[in-house]
């Protein structure tokens, strides 16, 4: 698969493959290398036999990683990558659900340019990256989003599929081009768009059957109520079959907390029945916790200084390969998993040869 990589360094000089490059980095990184000098460092130590069924023939140096990352073709990896995540990410009761958010990488920013900002679609579940697109600030992660959804649909297809999306994305235009492409959408409603925030609130709530669930977990207590009734005449959203209320009230310590926002979906009760819907609602914040919270903490991700090219989005997409192929093997705590694999060459290696 990294073979269809297009190297982008001129051919006189050049003495490895981007794909056994790649291939090394995502090795390296497995075992807790967070950039290209910790990387040249693990190139050198490790057993010349490793790099060799890894595609890399020799040595290379951290300058040789820092060139051809700085102007591989990005969007090129990430719909490589996203193509084989998609055969390994499997469903949830049947159904591929699928979560859309957006991060910016912080530690790219310069004097010159702001901060890449990356938009990724994250598989309920499995937790792997499906797919990423890059807009060069927050401010166009609405577009980005969309794009995104166009790079999935032809990638592997929407068709069936649930896609999840916060405040920001409960857009019309995002809904009618879910519907299009066969999926159902779920959209958060919040204070970011007071009118219809509104409206929703009026609805006669309290005359609605309620479905509980609470759980208790690091300390705190958690209860989240759903109330779904049938969609109003007044809903815009194509295709929009249900809305809903989502109360969640945590404590903590003798304190409570209550957040309450509302939901738009095109899926019908047959298909998303109240605590479906509440599952699906609850398994989107996957993508903070599971990939951009991992990312920053365990990777160092916002704290690193790669600056060049586009080498900071292609950085951001081989960690989230990382934390795919180690929960693909098993691993539930990645910081462990970097742990383990930083003491053994081989399972290093392995990760990204039984892939």
């Amino acid at each position: 698969m990294l073979g269809r990589l297009v190297d982008p360094r001129s051919r006189p000089g050049v003495r490895h493959r981007a794909a056994g490059l790649v291939a090394v980095a995502v090795a390296a990184m497995s075992a807790g290398m967070r950039g290209f000098t910790a990387i040249g460092q693990w190139v050198a130590a490790v057993d010349p036999d490793v790099l060799a069924g890894l595609g890399l023939a020799g040595r290379a140096d951290e300058s040789t990683f820092r060139r051809l990352f700085a102007a591989l073709d990005a969007d090129l990896l990430d719909r490589l990558l996203g193509v084989w995540a998609a055969t390994r990410a499997g469903t949830v009761e049947g159904r591929r659900v699928i979560a859309i958010d957006g991060k910016t990488v912080r530690g790219a920013r310069t004097r010159a340019r702001t901060a890449p900002h990356l938009v990724a679609a994250l598989a309920h579940g499995s937790g792997l990256v499906l797919g990423q697109v890059a807009t060069p600030d927050k401010g166009g992660e609405i577009i980005a989003a969309r794009d995104l959804l166009d790079v999935l649909d032809c990638s592997a297809g929407l068709a069936g599929a649930v896609v999840t999306m916060d405040a920001l994305h409960a857009q019309h235009a995002t809904a009618a081009r879910l519907v299009a492409a066969g999926a159902d959408y779920v959209l958060t409603v919040k204070g970011n768009q007071p009118t219809l925030f509104g409206r929703l609130k009026r609805l006669p709530w309290k005359d609605v059957h309620a479905s509980t669930r609470s759980e208790r977990t690091r300390g705190r207590r958690v209860t989240r109520t759903i109330k779904v009734v049938q969609v109003p005449d007044w809903i815009e959203f194509t295709g929009a079959a249900q809305v809903a209320q989502l109360r969640r009230i945590v404590t903590r310590g003798g304190k409570k907390t209550v957040e309450v926002a509302y939901l738009v979906t095109s899926a019908d009760v047959r298909a998303a029945p109240p605590q479906v819907l509440a599952a699906w609602v609850q398994s989107h914040w996957h993508i903070e916790n599971r990939l951009h919270w991992v990312r920053d903490v365990t990777f160092g991700e916002d704290a690193s200084r790669i600056r060049a090219g586009v080498a900071p989005r292609v950085m951001a997409t081989l960690r989230s390969l990382v934390i795919g192929l180690l929960r693909l093997a098993g691993w539930t705590n990645i910081a462990a998993g970097l742990r383990h694999h930083a003491r053994h060459d081989q399972p290093a290696a392995n990760l990204v040869l039984t892939a």
